[in-house]
């Protein structure tokens, strides 16, 4: 990898859309494979491990490395599904370029909003590819209006369609006024432009330049002049505003018939920014790796994937942690799709895998001989609402379990894992469904640890209704010494979320202030596990009276007495059984609000408000509360509901009381032996 700088690239966009199919297009058309694979058949370069190829689609970032007239480049394929799309989160914010690829059906073109938005929260320049545009019935102006309200910088469209009946078979470059036609699995060949379209060739022309003078001001007078511009003056506005993310070049074709694809490379080659530009961005100065990913790989262990920037590395290189820790790469790693091969040093911009630097995380910036300058990447946690409880089905299996689940969670920080003190039960949480599937996949395929799944049980409380007084005595006689402990409780329910109060009336010495303390255990003894089978909440005990024996009395049998008194005074005091009810927020494409807020009141939930996204096109905010009983299957329900789009947020709110049918079912089932 010596000689030139690396410049990168991220294929970005929905599901479906075909950005894979593209990668693979670009690697067979700049040479770097021998022949095009296919998703549909589980040959292509990227997705080649067995969850991707079971789906058909990416659950992982894929990266890949290709040439073009003397030009290197990366290239990061993101997944496009939510469940997934976090895995390359933090190397889109360290691409120098992304494609955003999207279909050419403008129905569809609210799927793309979410990327769209997300590239300019973090200033990353950005091209639109349509692809699949043999399959377009519309004209590629009605997919541009329908985009252009989700996007702040104007689409330009540097081509026009040329077609033949209903088909696309060719394209007009804007720029250059060519036109091409289409061959499949050749490159396009120049025609004339016909005499019927050059009127829309000339307009379309026409306002691409206006686009552009936009943001030039020299080129504003040529055009108020009649002036034709030069092709240098077009190119460099062209290369010039794509870089600063002023506008967003929108191009075509078709990645599986290798329609377009030419035409792509050629803008990323001229149109791309310098990885120096890049660095620039994200504030580095100096040589340095910022780190995308961390990847444990069977063959090669731990590897930190980094992209290089403001200097070479070489195998055995020194490196330094932004607290000055030093390490030393112990093995750098090109990176082609899955397969990984070891190299003697790296150039800047490309992206590598280093070894044996166990300290460093996904996020963290690296300098490399010198202390790193610049602020490393973080991106925030997705909404990880979808949890299951997990357990070695083996129990020699559960330190490795833990292991595993580590080594997960450290691959994909959208994932993470958790002991629920309550419960005592191993949580898993993800994105959603699908998204823990897979990583209970990779769970047994990659470290052969088999777990038993269910859902996580919900934290039932209960309380009481009335104010009861109960004695509780524990007498005990068997030779020696015996065991005699005699309490009094007046127990009153408290207001929601008031907690529990242990207080002491005792008067008259009835029982020695040493064997208090031990009744107040007895009490919290008993509200563990009250008689409907759940923790107590929201009650005051406050003994009142009692006696003790000068012998037989102790802790023990004060701790019984005070258990005692409280399991029976609960079960006299109308215990009545609560569910944690959570805080939701939905976030909808607006086709599908009215589905939502079915959904919302299918699962006992209430209605709080609807408010429109701001600064979204068509977009809502639903927000309700729900018991999280509902939440289960949630997540799969509302994106089934709007094409995958639709997402939502939870935090407990309160507890609730539920009602007598409904408890009765619960209680039963939880009594019910396993």
């Amino acid at each position: 990898m010596s000689g030139i700088d690396t410049r990168s690239i991220a294929l970005i966009g929905p599901a479906g859309a075909g950005k894979t199919s593209l990668a693979e297009a670009i690697l067979f058309t700049t040479g770097t494979i021998p022949r095009q694979g296919s998703v549909e058949a589980g040959t292509s370069s990227g997705d080649a491990t067995p969850e991707a190829r079971e789906r058909g689609s990416s659950t992982e970032m894929n990266i890949m490395h290709f040439e073009w007239m003397g030009d290197r480049f990366s290239l990061v394929d993101a997944p496009g599904s939510p469940s997934f799309a976090e895995d390359a989160a933090i190397a889109l914010n360290a691409v120098d370029l992304a494609i955003v690829v999207v279909d050419p059906d403008p129905a569809r073109a609210v799927l793309a909003e979410p990327v769209l938005r997300k590239l300019e929260r973090a200033g990353v320049p950005h091209a639109l590819f349509v692809n699949k545009i043999e399959q377009a019935r519309g004209t590629i102006q009605d997919l541009l209006t329908a985009l252009a309200p989700m996007s702040s910088a104007a689409l330009v469209a540097r081509q026009i369609p040329l077609r033949s009946g209903e088909h696309i078979d060719g394209f007009v470059d804007l720029a250059l006024e060519r036109a091409y036609h289409y061959e499949a699995g050749k490159p396009s060949h120049p025609i004339p432009i016909a005499d019927d379209i050059k009127s829309e060739e000339s307009a379309a022309r026409f306002h691409m330049l206006e686009q552009l003078a936009d943001h030039d001001d020299i080129l504003l007078e040529q055009l108020l002049s009649d002036e034709q511009p030069s092709l240098q003056t077009i190119f460099a506005d062209l290369a010039q505003e794509t870089a600063s993310g002023l506008i967003v070049p929108v191009l075509f074709g078709s990645a599986a018939n290798g329609f377009g694809i030419r035409r792509l490379l050629k803008m990323l080659r001229h149109d791309t920014p310098s990885a120096a530009q890049t660095a620039q961005r994200l504030r580095i100065d100096g040589a340095a790796a910022q780190v995308l990913k961390i990847s444990h790989a069977a063959t090669v262990g731990r590897l930190a994937i980094a992209r290089l920037f403001g200097g070479q590395m070489a195998d055995g290189a020194e490196l330094q942690d932004s607290a000055g820790q030093s390490m030393r790469a112990g093995g750098i790693f090109a990176i082609q799709g899955s397969a990984t091969s070891k190299i003697a040093s790296a150039q800047p911009g490309a992206i590598v895998g280093i070894a044996k630097v166990d300290s460093v995380r996904a996020g963290d910036l690296v300098g490399i001989a010198c202390k790193p300058t610049g602020p490393g990447l973080t991106v925030d946690r997705p909404a990880t609402n979808c949890a299951l409880a997990i357990a070695a089905k083996d129990h020699k299996d559960e330190v490795r379990l833990s292991t595993a689940l580590n080594r997960l969670a450290e691959e994909d920080h959208a994932l993470h894992w958790a002991q629920d003190e309550a419960s005592r039960e191993t949580l898993l949480h993800g994105v959603s469904d699908e998204h823990l599937n897979v990583a209970l996949g990779r769970l047994k395929r990659r470290y052969g640890v088999a777990v038993s799944v269910q859902s996580p049980s919900i934290a039932y409380k209960e309380s009481v209704r009335k104010t009861v007084t109960q004695r509780g005595r524990h007498k005990k006689q068997s030779g020696g010494h015996g065991q005699f402990g005699d309490v009094v409780l007046e127990v009153r329910p408290l207001e929601r979320g008031e907690g529990v109060r242990f207080e002491e009336r005792i008067t008259g010495g009835a029982i020695p202030k040493q064997w208090i303390p031990a009744v107040e255990k007895g009490v919290h003894d008993a509200l563990t596990k009250g008689p409907l089978g759940f923790p107590v909440v929201d009650i005051a005990a406050t003994l009142i009276d009692g006696s003790f024996h000068s012998v037989d009395s102790s802790e023990l049998a004060f701790r019984t007495a005070g258990r005692i008194a409280m399991a029976d005074a609960l079960a006299a005091a109308s215990p009545y059984l609560l569910e944690p009810v959570a805080h939701v927020t939905i976030v909808t494409p607006g086709g599908a609000t009215s589905r939502m807020t079915s959904a919302v009141a299918s699962r006992r939930g209430q209605m709080l408000r609807m408010t429109t996204r701001e600064g979204w096109s068509g977009w809502d905010i639903i927000e309700a509360l729900i018991p999280e009983a509902g939440l289960q299957g949630l997540e799969a329900e509302i994106r089934s509901m709007s094409q995958g789009m639709a997402h939502f947020d939870a935090h407990f709110d309160h507890l609730a009381e539920v009602t007598p049918k409904l408890a009765s079912s619960i209680v039963q089932r939880v009594k019910e032996p396993a």
